[in-house]
């Protein structure tokens, strides 16, 4: 069973297939696999179980979500949707004294731990009724680095940082708070694996300098993942980009395991931390897109190969499945991790 296999490999025991998760906004291959129209009323929130059943899926990518009221800013992103519209954006701030002036705690709306933990119970129960045969994490999107983007926008963001910033500190002090009471709420709630979600990176690289995040950023993860560490709760990190530099970094700072895209090395990660952590994706859309089946094939045998003999390792095309990959591509590339994902 997917969920067993799930389970599995987050533990590090070796399932016997390499299980499977997946990201995919494929509006015509979903109705295709499922009959159902994603963005209809009767097909919205039936047609992703639907598709995770179809498809076998392991492990469901959820972060638990709420709206605390601050500023939400488009954080820039490409179109993915085949009928997409776009999201709604605020923009309150002028400057970076706007930026820097502004107080995370007094602006958010922020919930009593029990009534948070009682909603993240919720959240996950929901969502482990709507996909049974997978497992269905906690987790949250904004954590540290993520904040700062969503409420002030990019350019505001970096420029307030580096023009003051042990004020700009405060500022990712409250932040942090708001975080870690989502931590604390998963622990209280029982949760037993968790998607700490963070874009701390580029396609080029790192944003900031190494020192910067090292000073800043990595010691805050450490400090939101320490409670769920020490309840036995699995923390997976995940970011878009390429977050080579960091590996090590974050897995000091306590992550059990790494999402990514193909921009940050498998090879490394499946050397260093094959047998330690649990790994996920990795596999090009990009050659989904524009390859033959042929290409498809050899970019499965590629992670294959690297993630075979780690026991918590997922198939996933690492940068998502978008409606711009043809079909019977995203067939050949299904057909190739049945084949080739077998121990």
């Amino acid at each position: 069973m997917s969920y067993e296999r799930g389970w599995q490999a987050i533990n590090l025991e070796m399932p016997d297939k390499i299980p499977h998760t997946e990201y995919i906004s494929h509006r015509q291959f979903i109705m295709k696999v499922t009959g159902l129209d994603p963005e209809s009323d009767e097909g919205r929130g039936k047609a992703g179980p639907a598709l995770a059943k179809a498809l076998d899926y392991d492990l469901i990518w959820s972060t638990y979500g709420r709206d605390w009221k601050t500023p939400n800013t488009d954080m820039g992103r490409a179109k993915f949707y085949e009928t997409e519209t776009p999201w709604h954006s605020e923009y309150p701030f002028k400057t970076a004294e706007d930026v820097l002036a502004f107080d995370p705690l007094e602006a958010a709306e922020i919930p009593s731990l029990d009534e948070l933990t009682e909603d993240v119970r919720r959240h996950c129960e929901n969502g482990q009724r709507a996909y049974p045969e997978a497992v269905f994490p906690g987790g949250f999107y904004n954590t540290v680095f993520t904040w700062p983007i969503r409420t002030f926008g990019w350019e505001l963001f970096l420029e307030a940082a580096v023009d003051d910033p042990d004020r700009f500190e405060r500022i990712l002090d409250g932040f942090t708070e708001i975080s870690l009471l989502v931590s604390e709420a998963h622990v209280r709630a029982g949760v037993k694996v968790f998607i700490s979600h963070d874009d701390i990176v580029w396609a080029s690289g790192t944003v900031f300098s190494p020192e910067w995040m090292r000073r800043y950023v990595f010691p805050r993860h450490k400090k939101l993942w320490a409670p769920l560490r020490e309840a036995g709760c699995k923390v997976l990190f995940c970011s878009d980009g390429n977050f080579d530099e960091y590996v090590d970094d974050l897995a000091a700072a306590g992550a059990d395991g790494f999402i990514f895209e193909p921009l940050t090395d498998l090879q490394y990660i499946c050397e260093r931390y094959g047998k330690t952590h649990v790994i996920v994706g990795n596999i090009d859309s990009r050659i989904l897109q524009f390859g033959t089946p042929e290409d498809i094939r050899a970019e499965v045998r590629r992670c294959t190969e690297f993630g075979r003999n780690c026991p918590g390792y997922f198939y996933a095309v690492g940068n998502h499945i978008p409606y711009v990959v043809p079909i019977p591509s995203v067939e050949c590339y299904l057909e190739a991790i049945d084949e080739m994902g077998r121990r």
